[in-house]
C-alpha cells in the first residue's frame, strides 16, 4: 500500500473531530465544521499483537500529517498527536505500539483501544474538549465512533474490516 484511506471520525452526539493545534477535539458537525481528515492503515507485521481484540490499526490525520499515539504521563495513559508519517509505520518491520490501537465494530460504530495500554479506549466527552483515554468503556464518555472511509483511489464507503482483507493479502 503507498496510500491510507482517509475519512471523518463522529462519536454518538455527532460531533465530528477537528484539529485546534496539536490537539484532536469534538465539535458538532455542521455545514460550517471543516472535519479533520483521519488516515488509517492496518498493521502490516502484527507480530506479537493480540488476534482476538480487533483489527490492530494506525490512527492519524491528513494535513498536518500526524498520528496518534499513547504514552505514559505521571502514571496514567495519555492521548496525543504527534509528527508522524502514518505510511512510516505502516512500512515498519515489527508493530509500533504506541502508535497501533484495536479497532472493534459493532454495528455502524467502533471503539478504539490502545494496544500499549490494553483496556484503555479513545473517547469523548463535551463539545470543544479533546479526544482522550478512558478505561471506561461506554460508561461515563463516548466510547463508540462512526469512521467513514474512502480507499485510496477514491472508491467511497469502504468497511473497515476490508483493511482485514489487506492484511490478509500483505501477509501472504
Amino acid at each position: 500500500m503507498d496510500k491510507p484511506w482517509i475519512g471523518e471520525c463522529f462519536d454518538l452526539n455527532q460531533q465530528v473531530w477537528i484539529l485546534q493545534g496539536h490537539t484532536l477535539v469534538t465539535t458538532p458537525w455542521n455545514n460550517g465544521v471543516t472535519p479533520a481528515t483521519v488516515t488509517v492503515l492496518p498493521c502490516k507485521n502484527p507480530g506479537s499483537v493480540e488476534k482476538d481484540k480487533g483489527i490492530p490499526i494506525y490512527l492519524g490525520i491528513q494535513d498536518p500529517e500526524m498520528c496518534l499515539y499513547c504514552e505514559d504521563v505521571g502514571g496514567q495513559p495519555k492521548l496525543q498527536l504527534k509528527d508522524q508519517k502514518i505510511l512510516d509505520l505502516y512500512n515498519q518491520a515489527e508493530p509500533v505500539e504506541p502508535f497501533l490501537f484495536y479497532r472493534d465494530q459493532t454495528g455502524s460504530t467502533s471503539t478504539f483501544e490502545s494496544v500499549a495500554f490494553p483496556d484503555w479506549f479513545i473517547a469523548s466527552s463535551e463539545k470543544g474538549q479533546p479526544i482522550f483515554l478512558t478505561s471506561d468503556l461506554g460508561k461515563m464518555y463516548n466510547t463508540a465512533f462512526r469512521i467513514d472511509l474512502t480507499q485510496p483511489g477514491g472508491k467511497p464507503n469502504i468497511d473497515i474490516f476490508d483493511l482485514a482483507h489487506c492484511w490478509v493479502e500483505v501477509e501472504l
